[in-house]
């Protein structure tokens, strides 16, 4: 076996980085390609956001001329200087089952990072807070959302077998349109609404959406703040998160918590991020958006009958006194008011969020998949 880090002009080895899910996954029908140009852009040193303030490197085992394996290591500098950290993440890991070739791809994830001062590997985490993050421990037998990590079960023996210990984890909930939804909850949120001087926004179109995409960054960024082990986003990828909504965007699902001030512009408090799900599109076309696939997924987007919720917040000064029943309430909105959609998949909530997730199991809401965040010392 042989273990190559990947050159950015070396075309022939990102394409087998990029192909290599196709055969690891060629017997799992429920595992979802990534978008291919999106997949491509990570190389782009140039281009890619992540690029303009922190590093990564790909590794690639090789077999002859097949790949077995692979890896990339992040070193993102927002995280580490924000949580006053020296972190390294690994992401993107695919293996065979096969202990000697994870073992070398962590070995050289785990050199890489040393030589840059860090003292401690933590994945499987992204290149921002937008990514799916975490090994799938529960839920195989699901199809994931877009961009939440599918992976076969062996991974954990591999990722464990290195020394990797559990950081933390995430699980993923499921809403039925005909749950029945408590109506107190509606009830309660309709207060919330009219006391503190709170209006649901939506969208007429795709140009109101990007004239917020200012606030909307202030917002995130103000219930950033006090969050342990955050990862900041940048201006950049904000805009590369509004051109992913907006492309498979379904306006009506997309819904800003507004402050209502006398005199003044209404001041986004919260939000709520939902968009069709995709995942049975991507497929079909193999993640191939160009030149045709699009066809495929604009027919899709027509008729999926699923959601993907993937992003609330309300700021800080609206979450007590009953202010997130105003998002539970516009979650379960978001399935029944539309006859179309009848599935929600509410993805990565954190099991250190114990009232927000007793909660939502008492409304119905059942838990079906979990993703296990790992830590290993490099000291």
């Amino acid at each position: 076996m042989e273990l190559i880090q990947i050159q950015e002009s070396d075309r022939r080895s990102m394409n087998l980085f990029i192909d290599l899910p196709f055969y690891i996954y060629k017997n799992f029908p429920q595992w979802v390609p990534p978008i291919r140009s999106d997949e491509e852009e990570r190389f782009n040193r140039k281009k890619y956001p992540f690029f303009k303030h922190s590093d990564a490197a790909f590794f690639l085992a090789m077999d002859g001329n097949h790949a077995r394996g692979r890896i990339a290591v992040l070193d993102n500098q927002l995280y580490n200087n924000h949580n006053q950290q020296k972190a390294a993440f690994f992401y993107l890991f695919e293996s065979i089952d096969d202990e000697k070739t994870s073992r070398e791809l962590f070995k050289a994830a785990e050199e890489w990072s040393r030589s840059r001062g860090l003292v401690q590997m933590i994945g499987p985490k992204g290149f921002t807070a937008l990514d799916g993050f975490g090994l799938l421990v529960k839920g195989f037998e699901h199809r994931p959302a877009l961009g939440i990590p599918y992976n076969p079960l062996y991974y954990e023996k591999l990722i464990e077998g290195y020394g990797f210990s559990i950081l933390n984890e995430s699980i993923s909930g499921y809403l039925d349109a005909k749950m029945v939804f408590p109506p107190r909850i509606h009830e309660l949120a309709q207060r919330i609404r009219d006391r503190r001087e709170l209006t649901i926004r939506r969208f007429k179109n795709k140009k109101e959406f990007q004239a917020l995409i200012p606030q909307f960054t202030r917002l995130y960024k103000d219930i950033l703040q006090g969050t342990p082990d955050a990862t900041p986003i940048t201006q950049a990828e904000i805009q590369a998160l509004s051109r992913q909504i907006l492309l498979f965007s379904d306006l009506s699902l997309i819904k800003i918590v507004c402050k209502t001030i006398p005199g003044q512009p209404d001041q986004m408090v919260g939000f709520l991020l939902a968009y069709p799900d995709i995942s049975r599109s991507l497929q079909k076309i193999r993640g191939r958006l160009y030149p045709f696939g699009w066809l495929q997924v604009l027919l899709d987007l027509k008729k999926t009958d699923w959601i993907n919720i993937n992003g609330a917040g309300l700021s800080e000064d609206f979450r007590g006194s009953g202010g997130t029943a105003i998002l539970f309430s516009e979650m379960y909105k978001s399935v029944s008011d539309n006859r179309r959609y009848r599935h929600a998949d509410i993805v990565q909530i954190g099991t250190e969020n114990v009232k927000m997730l007793r909660e939502m199991e008492n409304f119905g809401i059942s838990f079906y998949k979990t993703h296990r965040l790992y830590r290993k010392s490099m000291i």
